[in-house]
């Protein structure tokens, strides 16, 4: 009976905190797109070729059930101990609401850009030779790249809203096959690196189930490292370091899991070999690395219309590639085995271990 009661506590503890944020994020979805409508009947005919597919698109039901599995996965692996209940730190209300406030503000600039076909904004005589090259555009059209604090304060609300509210439940999918390697073991023992770590959310939830585990955060973006910074500093030994993948500054054999979350779908397809074998040289012997990305063609058949209309409507150059891109094979090349893959809605995570 202590059992039952416990776990149904614990179902709507998890409830009560997760129906609210999809809540929240499916109604500004609903408001964008709303927004995008009228954005486009105001300008007249768009000279911009509408997006298209033959292959098949789910529809609100099937994706609204599958976003129910993914919660329920989550819910799983709170009740099997894997991580304890998520706590998503999403700010106090004034700040959702000013982080909303910019998300919305961008949205005509996006439109803009999206009609006209602009996506270099962001490489100028100040940024020029700064960053590489395919990193200086304005991915998914929005104002400042991955350059700017403010692109670096929307950023969260953008992703939520353009995934309803699931990628913080995709992120922790990633804590589940760290937690078979790193069960058992002396937390002042193991690192974890964390490449092209954004604003830190995976972080947070990695030092939720694991605090006295070092974590080391890498991005190229001063701004993206200083939310980071200001979102993770409720907690202790993590570090974070701007560099670029490409060159991990860090010894061979260094880290005992490395992850890499949202971040492959972004870089051309010479890049992500270039970094791939980063992640394995710094990955100990007996380590794992764990990688969240979107869904590729094939994973869900399903949702391959979906995946083909996402670059047509958003900027995403590389994500095409990506959608084809063999990592089992990126894999062998860099000595390393592939375990798994397993899909959490959208997205899926790749596991890779080191021999």
């Amino acid at each position: 009976m202590a059992d039952f009661i416990s776990r149904l506590a614990t179902r709507l503890a998890y409830g009560a905190s997760q129906l609210p944020r999809v809540a929240w994020y499916v109604g500004q979805g609903m408001v964008m797109r709303q927004l995008s409508e009228m954005a486009g009947r105001r300008a007249g005919r768009s000279t911009r070729p509408r997006a298209s597919t033959d292959a098949p698109v789910p529809d609100r039901r099937r994706l609204y059930a599958d976003m129910a599995m993914l919660f329920r996965q989550d819910l799983a692996n709170v009740e099997d101990g894997i991580y304890p209940m998520p706590v998503d730190h999403d700010g106090s209300l004034p700040r959702l609401l000013h982080r909303s406030r910019l998300f919305f503000e961008d949205l005509p600039n996006i439109h803009r850009r999206r009609e006209n076909g602009h996506h270099q904004e962001v490489l100028n005589e100040t940024t020029r030779g700064k960053r590489p090259a395919y990193y200086l555009q304005n991915f998914h059209f929005q104002s400042g790249g991955w350059m700017t604090q403010e692109s670096a304060q929307r950023y969260d609300t953008q992703v939520e809203v353009l995934l309803n509210g699931t990628a913080n439940a995709i992120r922790r999918q990633a804590l589940r096959p760290i937690h078979e390697v790193f069960a058992g073991r002396d937390p002042r023992r193991l690192r974890l690196l964390d490449v092209g770590c954004g604003t830190g959310r995976f972080l947070d939830f990695f030092k939720q189930a694991w605090p006295r585990i070092p974590a080391l955060g890498i991005d190229m973006s001063e701004a993206y490292i200083a939310e980071a910074r200001r979102h993770l500093k409720r907690w202790c030994w993590i570090k974070f370091i701007i560099a670029n993948g490409e060159c991990i500054p860090l010894k061979d054999q260094s880290q005992d899991a490395v992850t890499s979350i949202f971040m492959f779908h972004e870089l051309p397809p010479k890049v992500r070999r270039v970094v791939f074998r980063e992640l394995a040289r710094v990955l100990t012997r007996g380590g794992r690395l764990v990688l969240v990305d979107s869904l590729q063609r094939g994973d869900e058949p399903d949702y391959d219309g979906m995946l083909e209309l996402f670059p047509q409507s958003y900027h995403e150059p590389y994500y095409v590639s990506y959608l084809s891109e063999d990592f089992r094979a990126m894999a062998t090349a860099c000595g390393m085995t592939h375990v798994r893959d397993a899909n959490a809605f959208v997205s899926k995570v790749m596991v890779f271990d080191k021999p």
